[in-house]
């Protein structure tokens, strides 16, 4: 069944453009992962939505490091010619590490009441970004099982359409519309 052209306007309707740019970012976020997977580029992308939240997605490193890599890369168009750009030192990219896992260790004793003191803004809007992150994973991950799990059992419907009667079983008045009916299993 083929879509309908979409026009290119505003939605009128706040409900439906709210859902509409739920849809649309993460399919945005999703397609810049998996470019960055398959081709193995750097990628960040900023999306604010019409409240003023920030939506960022950092692929390799994190949004400074690419925004740092940026201003380096425009700066050295502008003064002189192409310069190769050094990837991060192993020490570098080390501490870079070990700073976010530091924060998604408060983050964690924070919500779970073990931590002791508080979290500063910047480290809160910071777990906020690996949260949403880690939740778009997390149902990405679901729909390709689920999704995989489904066209497995189509599969074996259709294999199994010519053997086995699908249709529903009644027993004691009681409709089983699953139910298959075989000489192992009496009803």
């Amino acid at each position: 069944m083929a879509r309908g052209k979409v026009q290119m306007k505003r939605i009128e309707n706040p409900v439906h453009r709210q859902v509409t740019f739920c849809k649309r970012r993460a399919g945005l976020l999703k397609k810049a992962k998996e470019l960055s997977i398959l081709c193995d580029a750097d990628i960040g992308v900023f999306i604010f939505s019409n409240h003023g939240k920030l939506y960022e997605l950092a692929t390799n490193g994190t949004m400074q490091g690419l925004i740092e890599k940026y201003l380096k890369s425009t700066r050295g168009a502008q003064a002189e010619p192409v310069m190769q750009t050094q990837p991060l030192d192993a020490k570098d990219e080390i501490n870079m590490l070990k700073q976010e896992i530091e924060i998604l260790q408060k983050g964690l004793r924070y919500m779970f009441g073990g931590g002791t003191g508080t979290m500063t803004l910047d480290e809160l809007l910071v777990l906020e970004k690996h949260l949403e992150l880690w939740i778009y994973n997390i149902r990405s991950t679901k729909e390709g099982i689920l999704t995989a799990a489904n066209k497995y059992l189509q599969d074996k419907m259709e294999e199994n359409n010519g053997i086995a009667n699908f249709g529903p079983i009644t027993t004691n008045n009681i409709e089983c519309p699953f139910a298959i009916p075989n000489e192992i299993f009496q009803f």
